[in-house]
């Protein structure tokens, strides 16, 4: 039986699926193909925003799912709408990676040292909010294209071609794709938690399969079941407890995905720990709450998530965000 493995054909994606189907061929035992799925988001131009959000890349993998042109798709978590799809599920989370967000300056200059009125590039309303809410006298500007197109806008970076336009001071990434593709050497400071929370299930992968297939499905016993096995050698209970809060925050704020809403949950001994964020776009306005539960399962997790969004939106994130922007 050979599995296979749904991918986006970026650079990222293929990187990822590949490190994702290595584990499960080793694990398993079977041979593994990637297949590269073209999505409505590899296609478009424009924002995210414009063309409906980071949902975008994850429609045409889960169709090859239920079509059954692949038996598993790799993605990144932070990309998956929060609904459920119906007869998919999560398989497995493995165990997540830097979950924060860096800047990729000129010169190596870190957040506090750009000059003012400096321009700086992100794809994510998000991080353009907490942007501004920490350094409102920058130019904060919306690009699109992938991790090396975005990084070749930053002069001198190490790895840029030499015909890249270098038209921007930085810009805002995610540490966990930098690492897997190897440029890590390209960031100038790691950004805090306590400055950008990053986007929920960020740095986590989701594996997802057709139910049936998954741990505890219909073809999970038997011979039929060595992918549901495999599958549930690479989850990590700790991620899952962790990006289930996270999700549910969005979830329960009925967020979009170009909503300004931040959120990073961790396990610390037998707590759960949760912080979420919701900024006004421009800003200028800012509502923050943790907490923390001693309830390690996913339904104590997801409680802890629509705990903390309840008080978000007591406290007025409603008035001061779009949050159903998508």
């Amino acid at each position: 039986m050979t599995v296979r493995i749904g991918t986006r054909a970026s650079k990222l994606a293929l990187t990822q699926t590949q490190q994702t189907a290595d584990q499960l061929a080793a694990v398993g035992g079977f041979p593994v193909e990637l297949v590269r799925i073209t999505t409505e988001g590899d296609v478009k131009t424009g924002s995210l925003s414009q063309m409906g959000g980071t949902g975008v890349f994850v429609a045409a993998l889960r169709d090859a799912l239920l079509q059954e042109t692949c038996d598993v798709a790799v993605h990144s978590l932070k990309d998956l709408p929060t609904g459920a799809a119906l007869g998919l599920s999560i398989a497995a989370t493995p165990k997540r990676v830097d979950v924060r967000d860096v800047l990729c300056a000129r010169d190596g200059l870190k957040l506090a040292d750009l000059p003012h009125g400096a321009t700086v590039g992100t794809g994510s309303p998000r991080r353009a909010a907490q942007l501004r809410a920490t350094r409102p006298d920058l130019n904060v500007l919306d690009i699109r294209g992938n991790v090396d197109t975005r990084l070749g806008r930053v002069p001198g970076l190490p790895g840029n071609s030499p015909d890249a336009p270098g038209d921007l001071d930085a810009v805002v990434l995610a540490a966990a794709g930098l690492e897997r593709i190897g440029r890590l050497d390209t960031v100038s400071e790691f950004l805090e938690t306590d400055v950008m929370l990053p986007a929920p299930g960020q740095g986590s992968l989701a594996i997802e399969c057709r139910t049936a297939d998954a741990p505890g499905g219909a073809n999970s016993t038997g011979s039929q079941g060595v992918l549901a096995q495999a599958l549930a050698a690479l989850n990590d209970d700790d991620t899952r407890l962790a990006v289930t809060a996270e999700r549910a925050v969005l979830a329960r704020l009925e967020a979009g995905c170009a909503a300004p809403v931040g959120a990073f949950a961790y396990r610390k001994g037998s707590m759960l720990y949760l912080e979420a964020v919701v900024c006004a776009v421009d800003g200028t306005k800012t509502v923050r709450e943790k907490k923390a539960s001693d309830g390690l399962t996913e339904i104590g997790a997801t409680l802890l998530g629509i705990e903390v969004a309840e008080l978000l939106l007591a406290a007025g994130a409603a008035e001061i965000a779009d949050l159903a922007a998508s």
